[in-house]
Formats: C-alpha cells, sequence, structure tokens
C-alpha cells in the first residue's frame, strides 16, 4: 500500500527540504510543481528550489489539473513531491475567475480521489496559513479559507503528517 506524507508548516519553515529528505531513499522520484514563473522573484524561488533537489528528480509542471497529472506519471515512479498545495489553490482561484467556485470544487475532488488510491508514495508540501492574523480583504479571506479546506482534507487522507517549525519536524500523526 502506498503512502502519503502531508508536510506543512509556515514560509521558511523547511518544509521543502524536510520534504526532499523524505524522498531522498526512494529511486524513481518525480517532482510535481504548482509554481508558475511569471515574474523575476518567482523564477528565482523556483531556480533556488531546482538547485536544491538537483537532477535526481522528473520534474513534471502542473498549475491546475493534479489529478490528471498524479494518473499519468511515468512508469517505474516510486514516489511524486508535490510542492505546493498552497500555490494550487491560488491558481485553482485565479484561473477558476469566471467559471464559478463549482470548477475549483470539483478539481479538488478529484485530486482528493486521486490521492485516496494512488498509485505510488506521495509527498505533499503545503503552506498554514491560518495562524495570522484575518486578512483584511475578502478575496485574501477566501484564499485561507480555500487553502485551510485543502489542507484540512489531505491532512484527513493521509498517512503521516508533518508540521515544520524553525526547521524542526512535528511529527501529527
Amino acid at each position: 500500500m502506498s503512502t502519503v506524507y502531508y508536510v506543512t508548516g509556515g514560509a521558511r519553515s523547511g518544509k521543502s527540504s524536510f520534504a526532499l529528505q523524505l524522498a531522498a531513499s526512494y529511486e524513481n522520484k518525480v517532482f510535481l510543481a504548482t509554481a508558475e514563473p511569471f515574474d523575476d522573484e518567482m523564477r528565482n524561488r523556483i531556480g533556488k528550489h531546482q538547485e536544491e533537489r538537483g537532477a535526481h528528480f522528473t520534474t513534471i509542471e502542473e498549475p491546475l489539473t493534479l489529478a490528471l497529472a498524479l494518473q499519468k506519471l511515468p512508469a517505474g515512479t516510486d514516489v511524486v513531491l508535490l510542492d505546493c498545495l498552497t500555490v494550487w489553490a491560488g491558481n485553482l482561484m485565479h484561473y477558476a475567475e469566471g467559471k464559478g467556485e463549482g470548477e475549483i470544487d470539483r478539481q479538488i475532488e478529484l485530486f482528493l480521489e486521486a490521492l485516496r488510491q494512488p498509485l505510488c508514495d506521495i509527498i505533499l508540501v503545503s503552506n498554514e496559513v491560518g495562524m495570522g492574523i484575518v486578512p483584511e480583504n475578502a478575496m485574501a479571506r477566501r484564499f485561507r479559507d480555500r487553502a485551510g479546506m485543502i489542507n484540512q482534507k489531505v491532512a484527513s487522507i493521509a498517512t503521516e503528517a508533518y508540521l515544520l517549525c524553525s526547521g524542526l519536524p512535528i511529527r501529527l500523526k
């Protein structure tokens, strides 16, 4: 049976480094990237993440349809490291504008179904966004709520869950 790892924490808490450590022992690794290089700052962030993981991963870039990406993994994939669910939530909100909340909900449900019957081990990285102040605008509150709901559902499916704080992993389950 495949293992689903959920790794969460605040910004710069060590989530990605910890996820890379979890993936280190696997032979055939896929990195499922949700970020898009839409400006110089994001291109630099992506570049740093690529340096950190080296050439040990096959990289698949998919900002929206994560369930489909998980279904189309290369043959022989042992583990998928998906970084990150929070960026995916933002992508869904951005691209679904005008299509309605139903499309966002559909993509989330498809993804959750794929997690319930994974084809290999999966390591999921997500930001914990609900521990700060209440955002002042409605869009930011909708994003925080959506990301929090995704995190709760994914964590409930996960076999193991970790919270990173100051680079230290705390096992939640």
